[in-house]
């Protein structure tokens, strides 16, 4: 992963640089003291990541990202001891958001989370190259039939006919596979969307089920069921999601 560092604090600069220069699985392409520098600097290469103060003499952090425009804009973490421009490093879809002085801890978070968004930007882009099959069915309504995980110190890829079931946790999920569970920075809304809907459905706002792994079904209060996993959890099937299941294993 290519970074550039862009701050007018010589100080600032050095410390993103030791911390960075540790990781083996990054190139820092260059550090920068102003946007007018990155900027004739990204005319010449290209970054996958960008450590970006806002206030510097010259060109700021805002008008560095509206010269190179969004074609050539790396994912962006802002670097700045102002809280104040939060909202507008939002609305230019920034990364994160470190306010100095910042804890490597924070930092370290920050650049996993960028690896991870480019692991499954590479993978998704793998998964949409044609790929030869037994039969000739259109491979795009199949859905992604693997999915990029970030452990502690390594990416894995977990099958999608590993996993029993899927948890909704805010804007992460949790992939049950067995006696393992792994955690997924996506939201259950686009996690659907990607997955086989001839094999995984939903069955309750924060659960999905792996059609496979459903052992039995059992009536519960109020219309709903029971989902007996194979894996021997208990789900619940609530009403709004049960015309899917009807249509699928159900005979009501």
């Amino acid at each position: 992963m290519r970074v550039l560092i862009v701050d007018d604090e010589r100080l600032s600069r050095r410390r993103l640089r030791r911390f960075l220069s540790a990781d083996s699985e990054l190139e820092i392409v260059g550090d920068c003291e102003d946007g007018l520098q990155a900027q004739e600097l990204l005319s010449r290469v290209t970054a996958d990541l960008l450590f970006l103060d806002i206030q510097m003499p010259g060109k700021d952090g805002f008008g560095l990202l509206d010269a190179i425009g969004p074609e050539r804009a790396a994912c962006t973490i802002f670097v700045t001891a102002y809280d104040q421009f939060a909202l507008r490093a939002f609305e230019v879809h920034a990364f994160d958001y470190l306010l100095k002085p910042y804890e490597e801890r924070r930092l370290r978070e920050a650049v996993d989370r960028v690896k991870l968004h480019l692991a499954y930007r590479r993978h998704n882009i793998a998964l949409d190259r044609p790929q030869p099959t037994i039969t000739f069915q259109d491979s795009s309504n199949r859905g992604r039939d693997r999915l990029a995980v970030r452990t502690r110190d390594k990416m894995i890829l977990i099958r999608s006919d590993q996993i029993d079931w899927v948890e909704a946790a805010d804007n992460y999920v949790y992939l049950h596979c067995g006696n393992e569970t792994h955690t997924l920075r996506e939201t259950m809304n686009a996690l659907q969307k990607t997955l086989d809907p001839e094999k995984f459905l939903r069955i309750h706002r924060s659960a999905i089920v792996n059609l496979d792994r459903v052992k039995s079904l059992q009536p519960w209060f109020r219309g709903d069921y029971r989902v007996i996993m194979s894996s021997g959890a208990e789900l619940t099937l609530s009403r709004s999601y049960r015309q899917g299941l009807r249509e699928r294993i159900l005979n009501m």
